[in-house]
């Protein structure tokens, strides 16, 4: 048997075999686009519901209470709304949230602080808004990572390509903060006459997945390219990840690549490149014991294809391997993450939340 013929022959063996190996629990159901989740506890997981509120979630019983009413500077039309909620590492029972918020302009990615206590939220706080030069209602990003002592917020470009390559917007990139929503020191636009303080990295179309590896300390991102060309990228500080310059993707509108090429000197490329695209919503490098087969790969759920995906890394960090799970779940996957349990949960946009559970 020719080389192409067995390697094609033996990852569909190794898919046909990583499919057969789960299956899911559902927990709750009912919700309205559950965007983002952070568990409290074992058994207490909130959830930010795009297109509803955010809710605290009994995981024994899958009962939910609704935690406050929505601001009045809520944006939730298009693709906005609330979006991505974490737990913070630098400050007990205190909680973030993204969400798209309005403005005079238009709308913005926006992000808020909270203490959540004796199933009570309070203190809600707006610490930092995004500026994007866009009245439109989409690519608002926008996911949360944190290293020892800063947060990572993901933004898209807003709809509006040039934001990609414009360092006095932060739309179409990745921004680092202080824990209190301030542009952290050292970040790599700061003596640039007027670039944004908190950018990190720019060049990207709309990063909805985003996750800081603490072993490695390393940070990941996934973002939606246009028809073709979602990416994996791996992050590093002040690099141009290449959007509109760069795009292994296509218009909506005719078979025309986006951009001239797919490399170029000073553009960072990507690990791993989706064509066709499967719409990625976030991103996850599993550390664990639970699911050992699965400890250092990279999950990826998926909008479009509706699967997971799981994509394996080497030592030099590049992605040597795929497979793909929940295909007959026929669901678009939203957000996955790992409980204080160590088990994987993962939301789905028709409003349900499921347990990954291995066969025996």
């Amino acid at each position: 048997m020719p080389r192409t013929a067995l390697l094609l022959v033996l990852a569909v063996w190794i898919s046909f075999a990583y499919s057969q190996e789960y299956h899911t629990q559902k927990i709750a159901s009912g919700l309205k686009v559950p965007w983002g989740m952070a568990f409290v506890d074992n058994d207490t997981l909130l959830v930010a519901e795009r297109n509803g509120h955010i809710l605290a979630l009994n995981t024994k019983t899958g009962n939910t209470s609704k935690l406050m009413e929505n601001p009045h500077n809520l944006y939730a039309a298009g693709q906005g709304g609330w979006m991505d909620i974490a737990a913070s590492p630098f400050e007990k029972k205190k909680f973030y949230v993204t969400y798209s918020q309005k403005t005079q302009t238009g709308s913005d990615t926006a992000l808020a602080s909270f203490l959540y206590q004796s199933g009570k939220l309070s203190h809600f706080e707006t610490i930092f808004t995004s500026t994007s030069k866009s009245d439109t209602s989409r690519h608002y990003g926008s996911r949360l990572a944190f290293s020892k002592d800063h947060l990572y917020m993901s933004i898209g470009d807003r709809g509006e390509r040039p934001n990609g390559q414009d360092l006095s917007t932060h739309a179409g990139a990745i921004l680092r903060l202080n824990p209190d929503g301030s542009a952290a020191k050292n970040n790599p636009f700061v003596t640039l006459p007027n670039a944004q303080k908190e950018l990190w990295s720019i060049g990207h179309r709309n990063p909805q997945g985003l996750f800081y590896d603490g072993e490695s300390e390393i940070l990941w991102s996934i973002e939606h390219g246009p028809r073709g060309g979602d990416e994996i990228n791996l992050i590093k500080k002040g690099a141009n990840y290449g959007w509109p310059i760069t795009s292994h993707g296509k218009e909506y509108w005719g078979p025309i690549n986006v951009a001239d090429t797919t490399e170029k000197e000073g553009i960072e490329s990507p690990t791993k490149v989706y064509i066709p695209s499967i719409a990625p919503a976030s991103l996850l490098l599993y550390r664990g014991s639970n699911y050992p087969e699965l400890n250092g790969k990279l999950l990826a759920p998926a909008l479009k294809l509706k699967h997971i995906n799981i994509v394996t890394i080497d030592d030099s960090q590049s992605a040597i391997g795929e497979t793909r799970i929940l295909e007959s779940l026929d669901q678009r996957i939203r957000h996955v993450i790992v409980s204080p349990t160590d088990e994987l949960i993962f939301s789905t946009d028709k409003g349900s939340i499921y347990r990954l559970v291995k066969n025996h």
